[in-house]
């Protein structure tokens, strides 16, 4: 059980690394691509990325040993779907109006939207521990949405990056109940219909392509953000649940940060220094809250 807990971890962390590329290069991206265009070429990115595994899988004739999806999937499916259109498109729009670092560190609200969902739809439990860590990065993204504390200047590209994790949130717990489904399966359903979607959507929005090159960078950051770090946390989340995956998951942000302030060169104000602190207080307490199904395997072990 301990050696499942840890891959799980392991596997939580290694998605949340490689999604910590996507709030700069997404930010470096947007000078050559729209917006919604861009949402949608990063899912197809992964949907692609996902597909030639896929390939490379069943020419290896290995056999998937995971559930086929049925027709009680499919409300969570189609909500998946959805809900990875409308996220994207609002980070996007959130990175035209914010720093990526602050962007970065915003992610982490991720955590808050996906245990509140999961407490109060789902019915996971949420230990006191949890709920403080909750409070933190709160408290944190509260910070980091005003741009100037003096006059309480609420920041629009804030805004947009909060309903991102929101979104985010909602999707976590759906994908949630289909992580004993093939991981390369749900990647491909995300890249195809949540990418073509968002593509349609920019091009309803008049958004066209000027740059060539700039498709296959995003297809590029679309894959190892997206495909690979989703196929990674799907597993995570088998072995760890919702929440728990989201609060490992929470290192994101940081390294997301990191890399944000060596590529722009920009030093933030204070404020965003005090928010890291608070922010990453509550990281560690939500990854040191003990998994539920730890505990109702003790209980079941004890009852046999």
């Amino acid at each position: 059980m301990k050696r499942n807990v840890n891959q799980g971890i392991f596997l939580a962390v290694l998605a949340a690394a490689l999604y910590a590329v996507n709030s700069p290069l997404s930010k470096l991206l947007l000078d050559f691509m729209p917006p919604t265009l861009m949402a949608g070429f990063l899912y197809v990115g992964a949907g692609l990325g996902m597909g030639v595994i896929a390939l490379v899988r069943k020419l290896k004739g290995r056999v998937p040993t995971e559930q086929a999806m049925t027709k009680g999937d499919l409300p969570y499916t189609i909500a998946m779907i959805v809900l990875d259109i409308a996220a994207p498109i609002f980070l996007l729009l959130g990175l035209s109006h914010t720093t990526a670092a602050n962007a970065s560190l915003l992610n982490n609200f991720e955590i808050v939207a996906t245990a509140l969902i999961a407490l109060m739809v789902f019915k996971e439990r949420i230990s006191p521990r949890l709920w403080l860590g909750i409070l933190c990065v709160t408290l944190s993204c509260a910070l980091l949405s005003f741009e100037d504390m003096a006059s309480l200047d609420f920041s629009v590209g804030s805004l947009f990056v909060l309903l991102a994790c929101v979104c985010w949130g909602v999707e976590n717990n759906c994908t949630r109940r289909l992580s004993d489904k093939d991981p390369l399966l749900i990647v491909l359903l995300k890249g195809i219909f949540s990418g073509l979607g968002s593509i349609v959507i920019g091009l309803c929005l008049g958004e066209r392509i000027e740059v060539l090159w700039s498709v296959v960078a995003v297809l590029a950051v679309g894959f190892v953000a997206y495909g690979l770090s989703i196929f990674f946390y799907v597993h995570a989340q088998r072995l760890l649940g919702a929440a728990r995956t989201s609060a490992y998951y929470a290192v994101a942000p940081f390294i997301g940060a990191l890399l944000s302030l060596i590529i722009f060169g920009q030093m933030p104000q204070y404020t965003y220094f005090i928010a890291l602190a608070i922010m990453a207080v509550g990281a560690w307490l939500c990854a040191k809250d003990e998994p539920l199904f730890k505990k109702r395997n003790q209980r079941k072990e004890a009852d046999e």
